[in-house]
């Protein structure tokens, strides 16, 4: 059974109690809260409040996000993600994000690598002292300066971090990287959304265009979802949908339960 989560970019027009009564109507195992939506993080409820109304429903706040150019690292760099820290924390929520920079800046061989290590360094005692679990997300897009997981498990074994950090599976990205090793055994949790659009080159595929996963996906998202499985991973599937379209939707839930179930027997068939 595929432990199902939802990310508050889906639901982008939600408030966060329309996200908690949304993700446990559906089964949803927890959330992910974000910092990049036009409303406050949690509508500007005290983080440990907020916490509670998730707990209460039985969810798990699963991620905080995020902390973005974290491989950018600066004294102000730092103290955002100390800010994030302690909300996280406060909320009893499991991890944040940490999110690259995407500007096509810090690209050279080696100078990735070294700005990456400066940064999981330094945030690794921050996370360790707040009991949280740092979540990496490596993005497809040829200008990130994090695009590959390998390169992420490389500076974590070298930092002796694998405990602290785990990385996203989003399954957008890998499809953008050109796919690549899983690393199931390092993976916190997965990002589902699909493509469908046929005119789009690969390169031409951006955040807009992600919709719920069906029949027309060009992501592979079952066929990822299925090989981490097979590889040992059973954490959470969580939908991370940017699309305009999946934002105005009219019954978001409808909507959702159709994804989920086309998954679900897509898994199933696999598996027979």
């Amino acid at each position: 059974m595929v432990a199902f989560a939802l990310n508050h970019m889906t639901v982008a027009r939600a408030s966060y109690a329309d996200l908690v009564r949304l993700a446990a109507s559906l089964g949803c195992v927890g959330i992910e809260v974000r910092n990049d939506l036009p409303q406050p993080l949690f509508d500007g409820m005290d983080p440990a409040e907020a916490g509670r109304m998730a707990r209460d429903a039985g969810l798990r706040l699963l991620a905080v996000a995020e902390v973005k150019r974290f491989n950018d690292w600066s004294d102000a760099r730092r103290a955002e993600a100390l800010a994030l820290i302690r909300i996280a924390r406060a909320a009893g929520a499991e991890a944040v994000s940490l999110i690259p920079r995407n500007d096509n800046l810090g690209m050279g061989n080696g100078e990735r690598q070294a700005n990456l290590r400066v940064a999981l360094r330094d945030l690794k005692p921050m996370l360790d002292d707040h009991g949280l679990v740092g979540l990496v997300e490596p993005l497809g897009f040829e200008i990130c300066a994090l695009r590959h997981k390998a390169e992420a498990v490389d500076a974590l074994t070298a930092l002796d971090a694998a405990g602290t950090f785990r990385l996203v599976h989003d399954t957008f990205h890998h499809h953008l990287a050109h796919g690549g090793p899983l690393f199931p055994g390092h993976t916190g949790i997965v990002h589902v959304s699909g493509v469908t659009d046929p005119d789009l080159g690969v390169a031409e595929m951006g955040d807009a265009h992600r919709v719920l996963v069906d029949e027309r996906d060009r992501l592979g998202n079952v066929a990822q979802i299925a090989a981490l499985a097979a590889a040992g991973y059973a954490g959470p599937v969580s939908f991370e949908c940017f699309a305009p379209s999946v934002h105005a939707a009219a019954d978001p839930a409808g909507d959702l339960r159709t994804s989920m179930d086309f998954i679900r027997s897509r898994l199933t068939a696999r598996a027979a």
